[in-house]
This record gives C-alpha cells, structure tokens and sequence, in this order.
C-alpha cells in the first residue's frame, strides 16, 4: 500500500471552496476546482509515493499490470478498469451522455481513421472504452438524470401554460413512449436559432408566472414541478439561448442526500448541477455533449448514442453490511464501491480486495492504513493505492470520526 495523491482538474463549473476545504487548502483557490482524479487515466494520472519518490500511477500499473491488477490485468488489458474522482459543481455541467463499449470503439476507429487530433476539442472519443458512472453525494447532490416518463412531462409542459407550448405536448400526449421522446428531443435540441430565439422566452416567461402563481397559493397543485421549473429558469441564466434548457425539461431532475447514489448507464443523458459527491466510473473520458457549454456539441452523434427509453428515477441505496459499511451495487463489471464510516473508538476494519487492486480515499478526518508492521498515515482529500499484491488491509479513524471510499474491481 502507498500514498495516493489526486490530479486536481480546474474547470469552469468547479468550485474555489468545496475541495480545499475538503483537502485543508487555504480558501478560497485561485481557480475553480471541480474534479480530484485518483487513478491511471493517460490525461491526469494520479501519483504515488513509494519509497520516498513520486511516480504516476499509470506508470506504476503499466510496469508491471500482473504485480499491480492480479488477476483482472488480463480482463481489462493490463490497465486499471476503474477511475474514482471527487467531484465539486459550482455550476451547471454540460447537458451529456456517454456511449456504449461498442459504440466507444467504432467511433474511436472512426475519428482516428479522419485523423481528428486526440486533444483536439472537436474529438468525441479520446479513448475506446464506454464510461458507466456512480455518484455517491457527499453533501446534497442535484442533477438531471435520464428522460421522465412521458405523461408526468405533458402535465409539465401543460401547467407552465404557454401556448406556444401546446403542439409538443399534444405530440408527446399522443405518443407517450421512447419514441415519442425521442421525436420531441430531436425536434427541439435540433431548433433554428431564429425559432428558438422566439419559443424559449416564452417558455421562461411561463416558467416565473409557474413559480409566482404557486407561491401565491392560486393552485397548490402546481407545487409538484417547482425543482424542474427553477431548475429551468437557472440553466437559462448560465446558458442564455442554449437548446439545452428545453431539453432539461424532458428530465428527471433528482436531489442526493449524503450517501444516496446515482448510476449512469450507457446512452443516459445527465447533467450534475451542484454539490460534491465521490463519483467511480469506467476508466474513459468520453463524452457526448448536447448543450449547457461552451465546448464542442455534435447532436447527430449525441442522438446516435442516446437512450430514450424513460428511467425511473435512478437513486441507489447503500446496502448496510453492518459494523459502518455500505455497499453500492452497480451492473458495471469494471468497479465496485463501498463506504466505510469509521467510529472514534479507533476500531478497525478490513479493506478486502482479494481479486484485484483497490484505492482507498479518506473523505472526512484521518486514517491509519495498516499491513502487518507497516501503517500509512492518510488525511481527507488523500488516498491509499493497494496493489493487487498487497495483503489484508485495515483501517482505522485517528483523532475523531472517519469516512472512507473504497474502489475495487466488481468480483461478482
């Protein structure tokens, strides 16, 4: 086991006070902070101390994959299948979805065959692997998550009462399904400017009169889409004019509680709006952008790759194991992920890791990692790299209450 540090990626939506916080930095940063990678991903590898020297962790999984990954180094190619970040929105991300295995290594084939630049900001795939997600909020985590179903959207559409609004929801209300979905998606995402210049203030100006109209008790019944509505209103602020906020009307919009969790599969368009959370994934970076940013959007590939079949509203309960430790199953056979919530008492626990390599990331108080004789000191914001090799791990708090995040290869 060694020391993990985070490679910390700076974008616009991120925070300049949730992770130096978290990481005990001087507050606030100089430049929004939005993601801590931990792992062996070629754009921003995280980095290992061993023996007193530092060195990515790409390079260390790469020098020697059986040592390192075990028995999965064969399954995923001699490469770490898994990416654990800590993510901070201060801000809206992009309105995306992510493509399946299948269609990550066509389209990869596809834009290296064009000879687009692999950091060129006009690629979609940088890689040939899909990109399944879990977020675990670490304080209240707000998002858009996979298509509502149809007929809660027309009532939508049908309470903000704009007329201009009336032919899409007649269209979904006579096709209530994915395919109806699918047409209103395409129809709007796809908009003229000049069409949409005329049909979005519109839909805002129903938006406010929606919000006033229930705050002065007129119809309690109104209350039922409050969070889509504001939610609507504060993407068109961030995003004046962008076809996404029509978009983010067709979602499920979704609040975490700390501990709840949210998996993405393949095709579901999402957008994290604000909070911190823990977020595993398959070890890509693949994106498929449909608005809300400044960045490359190409909706004929975004639509391609979409799912638009209506999800339930996605929100995955830990499994309580007992003794502090909770368990988030996911169908992702690259990860698993489990929370360990260590008492003052200074008890230990076992981290166990019997198929493949593992990260450990202290998310609140101190750790102490121990392997026979040997103990490593880790703070919040920091992580332990356990190598495939590496024996029974425990864990305890140090000076007070501890959590603990623990990423591992799927072993079901």
């Amino acid at each position: 086991m060694h020391e993990l540090a985070g490679a910390l990626r700076s974008y616009a939506w991120g925070s300049r006070t949730a992770l130096a916080q978290l990481c005990g930095r001087p507050v606030p940063s100089a430049h929004p902070e939005a993601e801590l990678w931990f792992g062996a991903h070629p754009a921003d590898p995280a980095q290992v101390r061993i023996n007193g020297h530092t060195r990515s962790l790409l390079d260390v999984v790469s020098a020697d994959p059986q040592h390192e990954l075990g028995a999965v180094a064969g399954e995923f190619g001699g490469r770490l299948p898994f990416l654990l970040k800590i993510l901070a929105a201060e801000e809206p991300l992009s309105l995306q979805a992510h493509p399946s295995l299948e269609q990550a290594r066509q389209g990869f084939a596809r834009e290296n065959h064009t000879g687009v630049p692999i950091d060129s900001p006009m690629r979609n795939y940088r890689d040939e692997n899909h990109k399944p997600e879990l977020v675990v909020a670490l304080e209240r985590f707000e998002a858009l998550a996979g298509f509502r179903e149809p007929r809660k959207t027309v009532r939508l559409l049908n309470a903000l009462d704009v007329p201009e609004l009336n032919s899409y929801a007649e269209l979904l209300a006579a096709q209530p399904d994915s395919a109806g979905l699918r047409t209103l998606f395409t129809t709007w995402i796809a908009l003229p400017q000049a069409a949409l210049s005329m049909l979005l203030p519109k839909v805002l100006d129903g938006c406010v009169r929606y919000l006033s109209e229930r705050d002065a008790g007129s119809n309690g019944t109104r209350k039922e889409f409050t969070a889509e509505v504001r939610t609507a209103l504060e993407l068109a602020e961030a995003y004046p004019g962008d076809a996404g906020t029509l978009a983010a009307l067709l979602l499920n919009r979704v609040t975490l509680e700390p501990g709840e969790g949210l998996f993405l599969a393949a095709g579901n368009l999402h957008a994290y709006l604000r909070g911190v959370g823990v977020e595993i994934m398959a070890n890509s970076d693949n994106v498929l952008r449909g608005g809300l940013t400044p960045k490359h959007v190409d909706v004929p590939e975004l639509l391609r790759v979409l799912d638009f079949e209506p999800l339930d509203l996605p929100i995955i309960e830990a499994e309580d194991l007992g003794d502090g430790v909770f368990q988030y199953h996911t169908p992702a056979p690259e990860f698993a992920l489990s929370r360990y919530e260590l008492g003052a008492d200074g008890a230990a626990v076992v981290i166990p890791h019997t198929a493949g390599p593992g990260i450990a990331l202290c998310t609140h108080g101190t750790i102490a990692f121990s392997q026979g004789r040997d103990e490593l000191r880790v703070e919040c914001g920091h992580a332990a790299w356990i190598s495939a090799a590496d024996g029974a791990i425990r864990a305890r708090a140090i000076d007070g209450s501890a959590q603990l995040f623990c990423a591992t290869v799927d072993e079901d």
